[in-house]
């Protein structure tokens, strides 16, 4: 099973992915699809963005003193 993993893991997740925007196309329909695309990007990229500028550092290394 490992090795038919390593072998199909990209055309599996892609396949998912693929049939997870199908039903949000289907049950919501194309504009609150890429809407709910657009909004998920724009997380990822501010999320990158702190993490590349360190922003939360301080807050997750500093220790509780109670």
């Amino acid at each position: 099973m490992h090795l038919f993993w390593q072998q199909f893991k990209l055309p599996i997740i892609c396949g998912g992915m693929g049939l997870l925007l199908a039903i949000l196309l289907v049950t919501i329909g194309f504009f609150k699809t890429l809407l709910l695309l657009v909004l998920t990007a724009l997380g990822v990229a501010v999320g990158f963005y702190l993490q590349a500028t360190g922003f939360f550092e301080p807050f997750f290394n500093r220790k509780n003193n109670f």
